[in-house]
């Protein structure tokens, strides 16, 4: 199953209504993740351009996709960023493919120098 990276920035009033009343975020984000049929394996909150990030496993694409769609459909979030995460064997897979295309008649021309 896939791995995602998402990264998030709440709207100012939702810190506001965490801070009046506590609540666990990673427990309604890994419910959510569960309804698509995905694991949240990691829910940090964070310092920097993001309150918060989160590591999931989806089923596949199209499972994260709307995972991510119903969780920003409310409203509570100013951005949200997902990522698409590959392993060693699949990064070492992604470059034989890549090597094996480029040594035939690639279809990748890199940018002509004009002076």
């Amino acid at each position: 199953m896939p791995f995602f990276l998402h990264q998030w920035k709440y709207k100012d009033h939702e810190v506001k209504a965490m801070l009046e009343n506590e609540q666990n975020r990673e427990h309604v984000v890994s419910l959510a993740v569960e309804a698509f049929g995905g694991n949240l394996h990691q829910f940090f909150f964070c310092f920097g351009s993001y309150d918060g990030i989160a590591i999931s496993e989806f089923p596949d694409s199209e499972a994260a996709l709307a995972c991510v769609m119903t969780i920003t459909s409310h409203g509570g979030l100013a951005r949200c960023e997902t990522t698409a995460l590959f392993n060693v064997e699949e990064g070492m897979a992604a470059m034989s493919h890549a090597n094996n295309v480029m040594e035939g008649d690639s279809p990748y021309q890199a940018p002509s120098r004009t002076h």
